[in-house]
């Protein structure tokens, strides 16, 4: 049995339960550690809370409950300790799910291979009766506005005193949020406005059943807020999922701005305004080479890690007596390393605000992105054909496109001189081979590789 995929544990309530969080608390907790329980709006949420408090508190550790807070408050408030969010992020309120941080780090591969090993096993005993944790309330809320506050002052601001009416980067600029009934609806509208923006919330009142609309941001989920930012006077949409971990950017019509130029044009800010000699830049195979691009111009790089494993990434790219990971991020998913190890949404939000407003309006910061025509698609493939498919993929799609460098490390990336780019790899959840494309002439690159892939993949299923 394997409990965790690329974020933490996902899945129904009905499997996802208070008994499989007791049993995750139970296999965390070690007597002498401290816990911060947070969770999301879900209306199953106290219960598993209740739960894992039971399983970090039977296991020896000390809990302090932060109650309904954001991811990235979550992981804020993890460091120096460890961390449980229980959130299922984008996921339907029928779902629930768990996220383990240490020092505000989500746990890595091996650490959550230890908790899932302990989970399957054989049962754990608990700590003796009289070394059993305490809990304890902790208010971190109003702490975790004020360090992302402080920190776009620092970066964007005018050097004016903290809190001084002109220490204010986000002056004049109108941004309408749609925190889709998640818990960013305790962050993000409040730090902007701190910031100077004028603010105007949209379905910004917790609401586990995301009545509003799905948890997920979507150019159709959020088909009436671009309705609503079209028809406004607004310089800027922002919009987030349940735990406010992701966000999406939209422009002043309501379009949504491609993920990859938003990620392009954060980086190219981190790399430029870095004083080290090697900044690098982490994001994933499926990034665009746009980013790249960017980073490159502003004389960085980039490297790729796995899907899930920023973090990981991150602590690969440390170490050079030059060299510092400048920003890391996937599509729609952001960590700011200067200011935590976490993914967080709410500094996104305020970062790209205040980067519009330095630059004027979206179209500006976009600008120097080239952004090229880009498709993913998906190949049916049975789960157990997978690894067999992609082994024969790593030589058949390098033969179809001899002129690309290839790159296998996760999945089958492909690069071409004119800075198009396709990857190949096994969808983690479901039974596909996703195909994700970025050229001037996608659709022709798109049904070459498909072409290629359907061959290999009927090759290995003959059913």
């Amino acid at each position: 049995m394997t409990l965790f995929g690329t974020a933490g544990i996902r899945g129904p309530v009905e499997e996802v339960t208070p008994s499989l969080a007791l049993a995750v608390g139970q296999a965390a907790g070690d007597p002498g550690t401290t816990f911060v329980v947070g969770r999301d709006g879900r209306e199953t949420g106290p219960a598993l809370a209740a739960a894992m408090e039971a399983g970090l508190e039977s296991a020896g550790a000390d809990v302090r409950r932060v109650g309904v807070v954001p991811t990235p408050a979550l992981a804020f408030a993890s460091r120096g300790r460890r961390g449980v969010m229980l959130t299922a992020s984008h996921n339907p309120p029928t779902d629930n799910g768990i996220k383990l941080f240490a020092d505000g780090v989500e746990y890595d591969s091996d650490a959550e291979r230890a908790i899932d090993d302990r989970v399957t096993g054989e049962a754990r005993g608990l700590a003796p009766w009289d070394e059993w944790g305490e809990a304890h309330r902790l208010e971190i809320l109003d702490r975790y506005r004020d360090a992302v506050v402080a920190y776009v002052r620092d970066r964007f601001g005018d050097g004016s005193e903290a809190g001084s009416p002109n220490e204010r980067p986000l002056a004049g600029l109108s941004i309408a949020v749609d925190c889709g009934n998640g818990v960013g609806s305790l962050a993000t509208p409040q730090v902007l406005d701190r910031l100077g923006a004028n603010v105007v919330g949209v379905n910004a009142s917790v609401d586990g059943h995301f009545s509003a609309r799905p948890s997920k941001p979507t150019p159709e989920t959020l088909a009436e807020f671009s309705d609503f930012l079209a028809a406004g006077a607004f310089d800027l949409g922002l919009a987030h999922d349940g735990d406010a971990d992701r966000l999406v950017v939209l422009g002043p019509d309501g379009d949504v701005i491609h993920e990859d130029t938003v990620l392009a044009a954060v980086a190219a800010h981190y790399t430029a305004e870095s004083d080290v000699d090697d900044p690098v830049v982490v994001t994933t195979p499926n990034a665009s080479a746009r980013i790249d691009e960017q980073v490159r111009e502003a004389g960085g790089r980039v490297e790729r890690v796995r899907l899930g494993a920023l973090h990981e990434g991150i602590a690969r790219e440390r170490g050079g007596v030059d060299t510092e990971v400048v920003f890391a991020a996937e599509p729609w998913k952001h960590i700011h390393t200067a200011f935590g190890g976490w993914i967080d949404g709410v500094a996104s939000a305020a970062t790209v605000a205040a980067l519009v407003a330095d630059a004027g309006d979206t179209a500006a910061l976009r600008e120097p992105v080239t952004e090229r025509p880009y498709r993913k698609v998906s190949v049916d493939c049975p789960d157990a054909a997978k690894t067999d498919v992609m082994a024969t993929l790593e030589t058949d799609l390098p033969d179809r496109f001899p002129e690309a460098a290839v790159d296998t490390d996760y999945g089958v990336r492909l690069e071409f001189d004119d800075a198009s780019w396709l990857l190949v790899r096994p969808s983690g959840t479901e039974p596909y081979v996703r195909l994700y494309a970025e050229s001037d002439d996608v659709d022709e690159l798109v049904d070459q590789a498909r072409s290629v892939v359907e061959s290999v993949v009927t090759d290995a299923d003959p059913q």
